[in-house]
């Protein structure tokens, strides 16, 4: 038997399938991950051993940067929020959620206003663009932004996520279309897709970096990532950098405090009402988390 490295590209129906070099072993876990709780991810960097038939053991996961519990996957460099301004519309309180946990959880958020299109989705590329997100205007039909979108991919590991039927399958597509993911039809009455993912697995990009496609309707479950860090969230807002520390109470929340400098700057329209207003929202929700809870 050899102990060996790798990272686990697939979990499916118990098996772990573990890349090492250009191959690919199909692996139990020990036991005593079930017995201590303890799930192994995709994504996961593990040490494994080869049975002499040919299959593997996880043996142990080394330390996360990150982990999410739906979909299961740990050690995302990159999140890319797919987001469009034609049916289905994308509500910009989404996008901040989701970019905020993101950075929360030391992930490069990644905005990608898709279906240019048919809409270039002006008024979030400029909200988002001037917050100081990385934001991209994306096209599976026209090509635009596909080559743009690969440059930030290349060498990382990425998730994508957004609302149902915003195109997600079609870019992936678009960046490499030996994916060939089938993409679900897009209903005209609820402006939903039907992804037909039903597991999670990395995907290697041949110029680079990878690709963790993710179940259901490609949406990564906000509930289950919530912040538990009232004071942090200040941090994950990239406008608000140049206040911080100006206001008049070392302990501000920037939500309705006298002599905020954040609150002067939205005033001034430094910052947008839309992100602030998305901030007041996670912040109270933050806020209501007990401390036993956290």
């Amino acid at each position: 038997m050899i102990n060996t490295e790798g990272t686990i590209i697939k979990a499916l129906s118990g098996f772990y399938y573990v890349k090492s070099g250009d191959e690919t072993i199909r692996c139990k876990a020990r036991g005593r991950f079930r017995m201590g709780k303890i799930s192994p991810l995709v994504g996961d960097n593990v040490i494994f051993t080869v049975n002499d038939d040919g299959s593997g053991t996880v043996d142990e996961i080394r330390p996360r940067t990150n982990e999410f519990i739906r979909p299961p996957v740990a050690n995302i460099d990159c999140m890319v929020i797919i987001a469009a301004n034609v049916i289905p519309v994308t509500v910009p309180f989404l996008i901040d959620r989701i970019a905020t946990l993101a950075a929360y959880n030391n992930c490069e958020p990644v905005v990608c206003i898709n279906k240019s299109d048919l809409d270039p989705g002006d008024n979030l590329f400029d909200m988002y663009t001037k917050a100081g997100l990385k934001t991209i205007r994306t096209s599976a039909v026209t090509g635009e932004g596909i080559e743009e979108l690969k440059e930030v991919l290349k060498g990382k590991l990425a998730a994508f996520t957004g609302n149902s039927g915003v195109g997600k399958s079609s870019i992936l597509n678009a960046i490499d279309p030996s994916f060939d993911i089938r993409v679900g039809e897009v209903s005209d009455k609820l402006g939903r897709g039907r992804h037909t993912t039903r597991h999670v697995e990395i995907y290697e990009l041949p110029w680079g970096g990878r690709i963790a496609d993710t179940p259901g309707f490609a949406f990564f479950d906000t509930e289950m990532m919530n912040m538990r860090d009232e004071k942090r969230l200040q941090y994950l807002f990239p406008e608000f950098e140049p206040y911080l520390g100006l206001c008049r109470f070392d302990d501000c929340a920037h939500v309705k405090e006298r002599g905020c400098a954040v609150l002067e700057a939205l005033q001034k329209g430094h910052i947008q009402d839309s992100r602030h207003k998305s901030y007041v929202e996670l912040y109270n929700q933050a806020k209501e988390i007990k401390d036993w809870m956290k």
